[in-house]
């Protein structure tokens, strides 16, 4: 008989890990603090949005072996999968892993195990989340087994990268090691390395680090480009043809639940010795305020100005908006005094804040608008012209209107004759 999984915390990691789960056969008890998203799953609705998640959910549910609870039942393996964000400080939250431990705890019994799969802080899993569950009577390593194994999946691809991507499990014992490993085994067709809790909360922060110090060479790169009167993107085009160069893409910051977030966790519990980790952090987070800046350079003020604003998420074709960029920028634009208005594909009608109007279409968002700012490529927006939007605006005069393009979606060539602002473009005859 297989065993019975508690899986805690059900948002993008969480809840595709329990359909993956149930395919296997296991029964799986899914289950979530926030009581509207316990109601919503068990009438069959998602709360989150990921291709190929509902049919997935949907079958889940057809089997009989999903169910959803608002505290942790009787199991013999519990994951927890809940956030861990950051403090105003840029230290870690974690609040509610230590919550889910807690809620864990009471009803662990000898021989479950326990796998921490949140991105945390070096030594989380032994200095945290273990010392909790001997409050229980039990002893790690001894009663109950308790691994870290992180995700390693992209938001768009979950269900793919689930089953295909390796995956790494550390556990506190090497039998904990290997009994977890056998369990991902059930699903996971890519490798499954072993390791300790805190190599493996490392190698996760790892990742996501070299990720983000890339972007921020990449966007001062940009900066660079501009100061020298060259375009960014052409550079990097001919610069990724060397064979051991792959500079990624600018962009108007990062965002993100994990690469804007796990380097601050390495910056904090090793302040000293990670000061190329803070200062990419500190050029990727001031990459908003840079790109606005730059636009009212070659734009002029823009209070009191209708700007259309297209594009919320924090990466193309998803509806994540978690530390976004662009809702950043938003922020700002409000801030400068401008008239506000989004249109976010993926999340109709989402409202960045009062006074910050939440576009249906993207027709709603271009009417009237005196400036265009393009902070996401969306594949829908991938057509989209400069000569189109400024018709769409309903303008009449091309020297009081502006494209701002922070991902390189407009060319020169459809936007002839109007004020085009790239990012990381310094040959525009409007950028002095």
């Amino acid at each position: 008989m297989k065993e019975h999984i508690c899986v805690v915390g059900l948002g993008y990691i969480g809840l595709p890990t329990a359909i993956m789960f149930v395919k296997q056969g296991f029964q799986i008890t899914g289950v979530d603090v926030n009581p509207a998203v316990i109601s919503r799953l068990k009438s069959g609705e998602l709360h989150i949005h990921e291709d190929g998640l509902a049919d997935a959910f949907n079958g889940a549910l057809a089997t009989g072996r999903l169910a959803f609870s608002e505290k942790p039942v009787v199991a013999n393996v519990f994951i927890i999968a809940v956030p861990t964000p950051f403090n105003h400080d840029k230290s870690a939250d974690l609040s509610y892993v230590t919550s889910a431990a807690e809620s864990i705890k009471e009803v662990l019994k000898t021989g479950d195990m326990v796998i921490l799969e949140s991105t945390s802080p070096p030594r989380t899993t032994t200095d945290l989340v273990l010392p909790i569950l001997e409050e229980s009577g039990l002893v790690c390593g001894k009663d109950f087994d308790l691994v870290y194994s992180p995700e390693r999946v992209l938001p768009g691809r979950i269900l793919e990268e689930l089953v295909h991507n390796d995956r790494i499990v550390g556990g506190v014992t090497k039998e904990a090691s290997l009994r977890a490993k056998k369990l991902y085994a059930s699903f996971v067709f890519g490798q499954i390395h072993t390791s300790d809790p805190t190599t493996a909360e490392m190698v996760k922060l790892m990742e996501n680090t070299f990720r983000d110090v890339n972007i921020a060479l990449a966007n001062e790169f940009s900066r660079i480009a501009v100061e020298q009167k060259i375009d960014i993107w052409e550079a990097v085009k001919l610069a990724n043809h060397h064979p051991r160069v792959n500079v990624l893409r600018p962009g108007p910051g990062v965002g993100g639940h994990c690469i804007s977030v796990d380097p601050w966790f390495l910056v904090e519990v090793s302040p000293s010795v990670s000061d190329l980790i803070r200062t990419a952090r500190q050029v990727n987070d001031a990459q908003p305020a840079y790109f606005l800046d730059f636009v009212q350079r070659r734009a002029g003020d823009l209070t009191g100005r209708t700007v259309a604003v297209l594009g919320l998420t924090y990466k193309p074709n998803i509806d994540d908006l978690r530390e976004s960029p662009a809702i950043a920028l938003v922020r700002l634009l409000h801030e400068e005094g401008a008239d506000v208005r989004t249109f976010e594909p993926y999340v109709p009608g989402y409202r960045v804040g009062d006074g910050i109007a939440a576009c249906a279409s993207l027709d709603e968002a271009l009417d009237g608008a005196e400036g265009v700012f393009l902070l996401v490529a969306h594949e829908e927006f991938s057509e989209l012209t400069g000569t189109g939007l400024f018709e769409k605006s309903g303008q009449t005069s091309p020297e009081q209107f502006f494209l701002a393009d922070a991902v390189n979606i407009l060319q020169r060539q459809t936007s002839e004759g109007l004020n085009l602002i790239r990012l990381g473009d310094g040959r525009d005859r409007q950028q002095g």
